[in-house]
């Protein structure tokens, strides 16, 4: 029997209902994508972006959220009259972007870059949602506290960076005193080859022209140091329960194998696919089933072979700092990851050089008491005050010293 267009519209809506934070973000543009390509499984409740107004705009008109929140209060005036007519409602600020991250929902992604994500994430923790997490700073210096949070408003955190969602995919979490060690890989970079003497000169330009992957500039310089993935070896620590010294970094140029989990018999499970972020988006978006995607089939014929090498200490330092951010616990992960923000940021506005970056991470490492923090609080504090000793070792040239 045919259904009515009124009982049609009578009918609930069975669709998993999704908010992207950091919609315009590489990260939720390829969210994005996966949504149109299955509008059939999915409505959208709220869009947010930081600035890009006519980003934010062109994704609402396309995605047709209830909501779309651009943090930047100025902008407000403009996302209202590019979405006049559309019946989407629009809010601005930073509360606008929490409130929004707080909306019962089934599933939230958050993408927004850096200490800035924090409160929007721990929002959708504490409403109890599905999030998945791109992240990755967030975790790193609040670890402990996100995860009590998590536990505690049986939230569902799921791993949407490449490497900590191929082990999400072959741990064994019912068992996990099977798991003998994990293994994240890493491309190297742009710098993998080059000589660290030849470092001191490099430019923003040079650092962000990621060899296989799209990402943002602060992801790319963060990729170019290998403080990302010293950044992810503590985020693993945290989601995974596994200790610094059961943790391994392997260069792996070709990005294909995207991380590995070693077991106690000796087998090695590794999850592999082409360098895309939609692949483990749609694992995250659809899971625990699966959905198609556009990415690039593996041809392992044509690709003849993968290489792997221990990361050369000398060409990134950062690795090891991040590894003792970790062992040193306590807040230190949250000065790591803070200081690093600043450095990161001043050197992509051509104030430092590329090699400074890791020595203005360790002057404030070195400068500043990081107690552990008991709540969301002293997690911002503690942000607050090692930007602040950052800046201030960017500003008396303690970091050439």
């Amino acid at each position: 029997m045919a259904v009515t267009e009124a009982a049609a519209a009578a009918m609930p809506d069975r669709r998993r209902r999704v908010t992207i934070l950091g919609a315009t973000g590489s990260v939720g543009r390829s969210t994005a994508d996966l949504l149109l390509r299955h509008r059939d499984r999915y409505a959208v409740e709220a869009l947010t972006a930081h600035r890009d107004v006519v980003g934010l705009a062109q994704l609402a008109r396309d995605l047709r959220p209830r909501l779309a929140v651009i943090g930047d209060p100025d902008a407000h005036d403009t996302l209202r009259a590019a979405l006049a007519g559309t019946g989407i409602a629009t809010a601005a600020g930073t509360s606008a972007v929490v409130e929004a991250a707080s909306r019962p929902v089934d599933w939230v992604m958050a993408a927004i870059v850096g200490m800035a994500g924090l409160a929007p994430t721990m929002a959708a923790i504490r409403a109890g949602a599905t999030v998945a997490f791109a992240s990755k700073e967030c975790l790193v210096a609040a670890g402990p506290v996100m995860m009590a949070a998590v536990a505690r408003h049986h939230a569902t955190l799921l791993p949407v960076d490449s490497e900590h969602n191929a082990i999400f995919q072959v741990f064994d979490g019912v068992r996990p005193d099977s798991v003998e060690r994990i293994i994240l890989t890493a491309s190297g970079g742009p710098f993998r080859d080059r000589d660290p003497a030849e470092l001191e000169d490099v430019t923003p330009e040079q650092a962000v022209a990621h060899p296989n992957w799209r990402m943002g500039a602060k992801i790319s310089v963060d990729s170019a140091t290998m403080m990302n993935k010293g950044l992810e070896v503590i985020e693993a620590h945290h989601l995974f329960a596994m200790p610094e010294e059961r943790i391994e970094v392997v260069v792996h140029p070709q990005s294909i194998v995207h991380s590995l989990v070693a077991y106690v018999d000796g087998s090695v499970l590794a999850q592999l696919g082409a360098p895309d972020m939609r692949t483990p988006i749609a694992h995250a978006l659809a899971w625990p089933e699966r959905i198609s995607t556009p990415s690039a089939r593996l041809d392992l014929a044509a690709i003849g072979s993968l290489t792997f090498m221990a990361p050369d200490p000398r060409r990134f330092p950062a690795l090891a700092l991040a590894r003792h951010a970790l062992c040193a616990g306590g807040g230190v992960p949250a000065v790591l990851n803070a200081a690093n923000e600043v450095a990161v940021a001043a050197f992509l506005a051509r104030r430092i050089g590329f090699l400074e970056i890791v020595r203005v991470v360790e002057r404030t490492l070195e400068r500043m008491a990081a107690p552990t923090p008991a709540d969301i609080g002293d997690v911002v504090a503690l942000d607050a005050e090692a930007r602040r000793i950052a800046t201030t070792t960017l500003a008396d040239g303690a970091a050439s010293a």
